[in-house]
């Protein structure tokens, strides 16, 4: 039932079509994951958004053609992915990311079709039209001047027959300020077949708000908020009742609590608990992990070792302790200390 309520995967074998960047993993930057920039209806919205959420602001500005979409995000997504395959292979990047239409396409698991290029093309003028004007930092920097979504787009053609050779999209700084900052989280490849707006908006604050922890509870009415849903209260309670029965959210299983409430839990914890659960590492364990990557949270650490463990399906360790904290000593000199602690 959960596959039925997915698009069907367009492009499964899996083929290298992103030119030098190959397998690209998707990427997301947590800034709009978190505060609702995009528009959720598929019909175009003129309407001016003003979203305030514990000192975070936004001003959200259509052009004629309307709000940019979430579907139109998919653009952002694709650009986001490959600067940041570039950024983390050591190759040269910048805001401008040039590309063949067909990958996008294949890319967002969308049809290759008239329909698909022509948009492509609304999306891209969409972005370009849609202005913003936002508190919120990237890169720890507040731009509190207006801005595009994107810089510009660009569509180059023959002269002769009029074949489009190649597109292009700049992104605006308040975007490249996330990627140079490394704001971004891995998405499901699954998020591309999700059919409806309020699903990926939906995953979107699950997995930057639950992420790797066990579970995360929200009430509804700042679930409402967070989404920039339209709706009422009560229809968006109903709007959520089909993720809720049919559980095919990527990662993330969510149920309601209460009248007021939902809960969103990390299926990939859970199945790594069930496959590791008869692992009990002792007290000082911690306590030696914390010396070992300080500035991490070590229970979430200890959550990413056993989703590896489960996702590398590993044999329990002769002593899991020393594994645990070879784990925390090889994530700390990967990844060193977390954001903002120094």
């Amino acid at each position: 039932m959960r596959e039925k309520q997915l698009l069907p995967d367009r492009y499964p074998n899996g083929e290298l079509f992103l030119c030098d960047l190959g397998d690209v993993v998707l990427k997301d930057d947590t800034a709009s994951m978190e505060h609702p920039i995009f528009a959720l209806s598929t019909k175009p919205d003129t309407r001016v958004r003003e979203y305030d959420h514990k000192g975070n602001t936004v001003t959200i500005t259509p052009s004629v053609k309307g709000l940019a979409t979430i579907h139109d995000k998919d653009i952002l997504i694709f650009a986001i992915s490959q600067i940041m395959e570039a950024k983390n292979r050591g190759l040269p990047y910048s805001k401008e990311v040039s590309f063949n239409a067909n990958d996008f396409l294949r890319f967002a698991n969308r049809m290759t079709n008239g329909r698909g290029y022509l948009g492509l093309k609304e999306a891209l003028t969409r972005l370009r039209g849609t202005t913003i004007q936002t508190n919120i930092l990237t890169g720890g920097q507040e731009q509190t001047d207006t801005f595009g979504l994107i810089d510009k787009s660009r569509i180059r053609r023959r002269m002769r027959d009029g074949t489009v050779t190649d597109w292009s999209v700049t992104l605006c700084d308040w975007l490249f300020n996330a990627i140079e900052a490394n704001e971004v989280l891995t998405i499901h490849k699954n998020y591309f077949r999700l059919r409806k707006p309020l699903e990926r908006r939906i995953y979107e604050l699950a997995r930057k708000h639950c992420g790797a922890q066990k579970s995360w509870k929200v009430s509804l009415d700042v679930l409402l908020k967070k989404s920039g849903s339209q709706s009422s209260k009560k229809k968006f309670k109903q709007l959520l009742k089909p993720i809720v029965d049919y559980d095919h959210l990527p990662d993330y299983s969510v149920s309601f609590e209460g009248k007021d409430h939902v809960v969103f839990f990390n299926r990939r914890f859970i199945e790594a608990t069930v496959t590791t659960g008869r692992i009990v590492l002792q007290t000082e364990t911690y306590t030696k992990a914390r010396n070992t990557a300080p500035g991490w949270d070590i229970y979430v650490l200890e959550q990413h070792w056993r989703g590896w463990m489960q996702e590398k399906q590993k044999a329990r360790p002769q002593n899991p302790d020393k594994a645990f904290i070879g784990f925390c000593r090889s994530w700390y000199k990967k990844n060193g200390k977390p954001a903002g602690v120094y």
